[in-house]
C-alpha cells in the first residue's frame, strides 16, 4: 500500500499506511522553522509522548480509542491503529431522533468517563469521533488533551462540544446536547455535574459579554 496523505493539520500531518500488514495512521508532528531546531524537536517529542500516554490512559477508562502501535521519539511520530468507520460529523444528518439520542447519550457517557478519570480531551467535536459498523464510538485526536480535575477545564470541554454542535449540526444541536448531558449524568455524580454545568454557563456568559464589548 502506498502511503497517502490523510489529513494536514496545523501541528501534525496524518498519513494512511500499512504497518506489519495492519492499516494504520502515521501521525507526524511538523517541524516549525520559526523555532530553534533543538527546541522544536524537544517540543515535538514531548507532545508526541504526552499524546501516546493520554491515549493509553483514555483506553483504561473504557473509552474506545485507537491503539498506539509504535512511538518514534526521534521523528516525533506515532503509528496508530486505523479505525474503520465514518466520522460522526458526516453521519448526524442521516440519523432519526431515536438513533441520534442513543449516539449522543453514548458520547456524553464517554466524556464523563474521561472527566471522571481526570482527562480533558481538549478538542471535542464530531470530527474527532468515529462510528464503526458495530455502532461503537471511538474518540480520536488527543493532541490537545491534558490531565485536570478542575471544573473549569471540564466546563470548557463541554462548551467546545456545544459550540461544535451549534456550528455544524445547528438543526439538531439542542436535542443532541440534552442527550449528551443525559449520558454525562450517568457517569458523574449529580452535585459535581451541577457544578460543571454551572461553569459551562459562566463560560458561555463570559464569551457573550466579550462579544458584546467588541461590537
Amino acid at each position: 500500500m502506498k502511503i497517502i496523505l490523510y489529513k494536514r493539520g496545523a501541528e501534525a500531518d496524518l498519513y494512511l499506511d500499512e504497518w506489519y500488514d495492519r492499516k494504520v495512521i502515521i501521525k507526524m508532528r511538523v517541524p516549525k522553522s520559526y523555532r530553534h531546531p533543538k527546541l522544536d524537536l524537544k517540543l515535538r517529542t514531548s507532545r508526541t509522548l504526552h499524546e501516546a500516554e493520554i491515549l493509553h490512559e483514555a483506553k483504561k477508562t473504557s473509552v474506545p480509542t485507537p491503539t498506539i502501535y509504535f512511538v518514534d521519539e526521534k521523528e516525533a511520530k506515532l503509528v496508530i491503529e486505523y479505525i474503520e468507520g465514518i466520522r460522526i460529523k458526516e453521519h448526524f444528518e442521516k440519523l432519526n431522533h431515536i438513533d441520534l439520542n442513543r449516539i449522543c447519550r453514548d458520547i456524553g457517557m464517554k466524556i464523563g468517563l474521561l472527566h471522571k478519570s481526570g482527562l480533558i480531551h481538549g478538542d471535542l467535536t464530531t470530527s474527532n469521533m468515529i462510528l464503526t459498523r458495530e455502532q461503537k464510538i471511538f474518540l480520536i485526536d488527543f493532541g490537545l488533551s491534558f490531565h485536570s480535575q478542575d471544573n473549569e477545564d471540564r466546563g470548557v470541554d463541554i462548551h467546545l462540544m456545544k459550540r461544535a454542535l451549534d456550528s455544524t449540526h445547528y438543526e439538531s444541536a439542542n436535542l443532541c446536547m440534552k442527550s449528551i448531558i443525559n449520558g454525562y449524568a450517568k457517569i458523574m455524580k449529580r452535585d459535581l455535574m451541577r457544578k460543571i454545568l454551572d461553569r459551562v454557563k459562566e463560560i458561555e456568559d463570559r464569551g457573550r459579554y466579550s462579544g458584546e464589548r467588541h461590537t
